[in-house]
């Protein structure tokens, strides 16, 4: 009854629906692989997905980020006007206040704006290729220029407090000029390498990403941050082992210098019905006991104030950096050389942490320095005149609470 004409259309058609099922199989297979391919994802945010917010998230979002940025910009630009305004201010130590404020307030305009809008866009760049090379740039060279002068005023501290009689003799303004430019000089040194071939930074549709080579990551993160980091930690152990010995022999002396004052304040008093010689002579003993005694009451003082102000300093640098470089060094050996594994919230939140030492900075220096909370007050206020003379009224008052 069936002719081998009527098996063979039928035996076909079976043939051509197996062909296409098996096709549509593979095309799917294919296309599941594109999407969950980290290198195929690149055309979108290198294997990561981009945050949605939806409307309040990115109001909310940019409000904080704005204050942020505003707060930052506002603080590091009245640290670089008290210094240049005030004429008490005007050492070659604050100099290096200068250009900590110039690389927090570079930061601030030049770098955070930009980070807010591909924030507020999910983590997607919208800026090309070629301003990518031009703001990781911008971003790193700021960044290190900030961390490696909170290094430098590390040392200078250390060296004014440890050698009080040697130090301020060398200190002048050509040497801070000299410490400067070093260090944006070693901030160009970390940003230059991907302009000139070394290493390429990753930029493609919808992706800004520093470069992953395995030897500028290690460089760049040794020389921004490692390095830094441990010289501040020695520097703050030795002012704090200074202020320690000194705190030790402040205690220890204090009862025998008492009781010498004592004493020669007793034959003082004893002596004035006798020779005057005798008496000028025993009142001007207990002068230059009396001087001694507060030249090394300042002294501790001084040491006391230096290791906790660079305790808060090294302290904040830590909290705000160290998780962003750890993630930078850990992630091209994570993720490869050409992709970055790390989900976008917890990279963004990281380095918003890292940009926030750049706002906390010239409010821990005027935490510590009184004529800086003086000098802001005034400014804020809008009392720009007389701001001198009320600054020198008050160190004449607090010297003679000495």
């Amino acid at each position: 009854m069936f002719n081998s004409s009527g098996i063979e259309p039928t035996l076909n058609k079976k043939e051509d629906i197996v062909s296409e099922v098996l096709n549509g199989t593979l095309q799917l297979y294919n296309s599941v692989l594109v999407t969950t391919s980290p290198t195929a994802a690149w055309n979108g945010s290198c294997g990561e997905q981009l945050l949605d917010f939806g409307r309040p998230e990115k109001i909310v979002i940019g409000v904080m980020l704005a204050v942020i940025t505003a707060v930052t910009v506002m603080g590091n630009t009245l640290v670089v006007i008290a210094v240049c305004v005030v004429k008490k201010l005007r050492q070659p130590s604050n100099y290096l206040l200068v250009s900590l404020a110039v690389a927090d307030l570079s930061v601030a305009i030049v770098v955070m704006p930009f980070v807010i809008v591909t924030d507020l866009t999910g983590g997607k760049w919208l800026f090309g290729d070629l301003f990518c090379n031009i703001f990781i740039g911008m971003d790193v060279m700021c960044c290190t220029a900030s961390i490696m002068t909170l290094c430098v005023i590390s040392v200078d501290r250390y060296l004014g407090i440890t050698r009080p009689l040697t130090y301020p003799a060398r200190q002048n303004g050509q040497l801070m000029a000299k410490m400067i430019l070093g260090v944006w000089l070693v901030s160009a040194s970390i940003t230059l390498p991907p302009f000139c071939g070394w290493a390429k930074n990753v930029h493609t549709a919808g992706v800004c990403l520093i470069s992953q080579d395995f030897g500028y990551t290690i460089y760049s993160t040794a020389v921004a941050f490692y390095i830094p980091m441990l010289v501040m930690l020695v520097m703050y152990y030795k002012i704090f082992r200074a202020a320690r010995k000194s705190g030790a022999k402040h205690r220890f002396t204090d009862l025998s210098r008492r009781e010498r004052l004592e004493t020669v304040a007793n034959e003082a008093l004893r002596m004035q019905g006798l020779k005057p010689p005798g008496v000028a002579e025993d009142c001007a003993a207990l002068s230059r006991l009396l001087n001694r005694e507060r030249k090394n009451i300042s002294i501790f003082k001084r040491e006391q104030k230096a290791a906790t102000t660079l305790g808060v300093i090294v302290g904040v640098f830590a909290v705000c950096w160290l998780p962003f470089f750890i993630l930078s060094t850990a992630r091209p050996f994570i993720c490869g050389v050409e992709c970055s594994c790390v989900p976008i919230w917890l990279e963004r939140t990281l380095l918003w942490l890292g940009y926030a030492n750049s706002l906390m900075n010239p409010f821990i220096y005027a935490f510590f320095n009184r004529d800086l909370r003086s000098t802001y007050r005034d400014l804020l206020r809008c009392r720009y005149r007389n701001i001198n003379r009320r600054l020198s009224a008050v160190g004449v008052h607090e010297a003679l609470k000495v």
